[in-house]
């Protein structure tokens, strides 16, 4: 099993339309996937089509100790199960700031959870929100991997170089598993001379990246999530982009991107020392 996380600690990189669309297409070729709606906000479970009551189940009660995570996932699409997030999941911050071992609740929460199923999941994948809390490192400790989603801006790149130390923070204090496997370029236009300029600086960064790194074997997809209005609509219509604009420039990029992710998978097979 795949624990993805996808995190910027920057705002409006596309987190969301990419923890949402990356799950759906996983989906639709076959893997059981588990998204996290992490963001108080509720963003990847509005875009999902759940009504965000206030008595609804959601991720809050997990890190609050009332439910356990099976008893808040609902299944929303074919192959697509949610845990979904309201704004109670901004009290997690003040709630657990004495709590013993409260960077250790999600990590617990999914072991719990995927010991309970008959069948594990492919992928767990966490739409992280756009800052460093609580519930962020939750999700850092959990993970086995890290996408990070970035705008081709030069301020974007300021914002990975903090996000990267971060990484590095948790991966020696709190999970020695955790590692950095690609950087998602989105909101991409084509053409675009700065767009070109900072790829190049990204493919430079990781070139020259220290080999001890968490970020060591990083690198970036070769799918662009180029700029669509498709992707901003989806949204609105509670669909991903798959089912609102198949056809779509949108649909076409996070198709291949899935495409790569998956490939993955025989890597990562191959790269497991064989059973005695």
């Amino acid at each position: 099993m795949r624990i993805i996380a996808i995190m910027n600690q920057k705002g409006g990189v596309g987190k969301t339309t990419s923890s949402v669309n990356i799950a759906a297409g996983l989906s639709r070729q076959g893997r059981r996937v588990c998204l996290l709606d992490l963001d108080s906000q509720g963003n990847s479970s509005a875009h999902l089509g759940v009504d965000l009551n206030a008595r609804m189940s959601t991720i809050y009660q997990v890190f609050s100790g009332q439910k356990k995570l099976r008893e808040v996932t609902q299944l929303v699409k074919k192959n697509l199960w949610l845990a979904p997030a309201n704004i109670d999941l901004a009290a997690v911050e003040v709630e657990l700031v004495d709590a013993q071992g409260r960077e250790f609740i999600l990590k617990r929460a999914i072991e719990a959870f995927t010991e309970e199923l008959e069948t594990e999941f492919d992928y767990v994948i966490m739409d992280c929100p756009p800052a460093l809390n609580t519930v962020t490192i939750n999700a850092l400790t959990a993970a086995t991997e890290m996408f990070i989603p970035v705008q081709p801006h030069y301020l974007s790149l300021q914002g990975l170089s903090r996000l990267l130390e971060t990484t590095a923070l948790i991966k020696r204090r709190l999970n020695r598993n955790l590692t950095i496997t690609g950087i998602m370029l989105c909101l991409y236009e084509t053409g675009t001379r700065l767009a070109a300029d900072v790829t190049d600086d990204l493919l430079r960064f990781l070139d020259e990246s220290d080999p001890a790194s968490a970020w060591a074997n990083a690198r970036i997809f070769n799918s662009r999530i180029r700029r669509n209005i498709r992707l901003a609509e989806a949204p609105s219509f509670a669909q991903s982009i798959f089912e609102y604009a198949p056809d779509s420039a949108g649909a076409h990029d996070y198709a291949n991107l899935v495409e790569e992710i998956i490939a993955d998978e025989d890597r990562m097979s191959a790269s497991k020392p064989l059973a005695a």
